[in-house]
């Protein structure tokens, strides 16, 4: 059975879909098999790897409501291991079509239990904010992975996003669990950055990756030639920062 990773962060801007698509892509290319459900309705993950959402009959809108399954829309990446529940323009339309919908925060849970005997992992990209969407995204989830700017503004944030976590747990899945923070777009050569992980390592102690992904042009350049870094250029400082991620996440297997 699949473990359902969901990565959220409210804040745009901190490196959430780029995390969501390269971490997928390379628990893929290590062996595992990988579903990457984008349930942002910016599409961004699906268009970033050269997947042409207005050209889609169907994705997972139509499977929140019921009218398709995952597998029907779920479409195959370069990596055979590595398949896609793309976004569409549709799905902006979702959140007002769930408010009368029974069960509404179980709708993506309920759809992705019918799946997960087919996939190692399940990564959720959801939109960047603390919405209907994103609450979906988080009941579903097994764990959260956590992408944090190294930047001041990242950090206020946080404490949302946290209280966010725990109404969770107490309301719709006690078991939900933080599998941990990643740092993103960290420069060494600014002092803040240093800061910002030292303040991290005490939200989140014990909890944060030793993989720091850092601010890469390549990284930046990869979704506009609709390839992950993986299949863009593997060899560059971030494609082996998120090589690194990846065998982290497999580590945690037989913990």
């Amino acid at each position: 059975m699949a473990k359902v990773i969901s990565v959220v962060n409210q804040k745009g801007g901190v490196g959430k879909t780029t995390t969501s698509v390269n971490t997928a892509a390379y628990l893929a290319h290590l062996g595992r098999r990988v579903l990457l459900v984008d349930i942002d309705p910016q599409a961004n993950a699906t268009s970033g790897l050269g997947i042409d959402h207005d050209k889609l009959e169907h994705g997972v809108y139509e499977a929140i409501l019921g009218e398709k399954t995952l597998h029907e829309v779920a479409v195959r990446t370069l990596d055979e291991r590595f398949h896609v529940a793309p976004a569409t323009a549709t799905l902006a339309g979702a959140v007002i079509e769930m408010v009368n919908l029974p069960n509404r925060e179980f709708r993506l849970s309920q759809i992705i239990d019918e799946v997960r005997e087919y996939y190692d992992y399940i990564i959720i990209d959801g939109p960047p904010s603390l919405g209907l969407l994103t609450v979906n995204s988080l009941v579903a989830a097994d764990e959260i992975l956590i992408p944090v700017q190294s930047e001041y503004y990242a950090l206020e944030g946080l404490g949302q996003l946290l209280q966010t976590i725990d109404l969770i747990r107490q309301n719709l899945k006690p078991e939900l669990a933080i599998m941990g923070a990643v740092i993103t777009m960290f420069d060494r050569r600014n002092s803040l950055s240093g800061a910002v992980m030292n303040e991290l390592y005490q939200h989140f102690p014990g909890r944060i990756f030793r993989s720091i992904i850092p601010r890469s042009v390549r990284l930046a350049e990869s979704p506009s030639y609709g390839r992950s870094i993986l299949n863009y250029d593997a060899k560059s400082r971030g494609g082996r920062a998120y090589e690194k991620l990846a065998r982290e996440i497999i580590a945690l297997e037989n913990i």
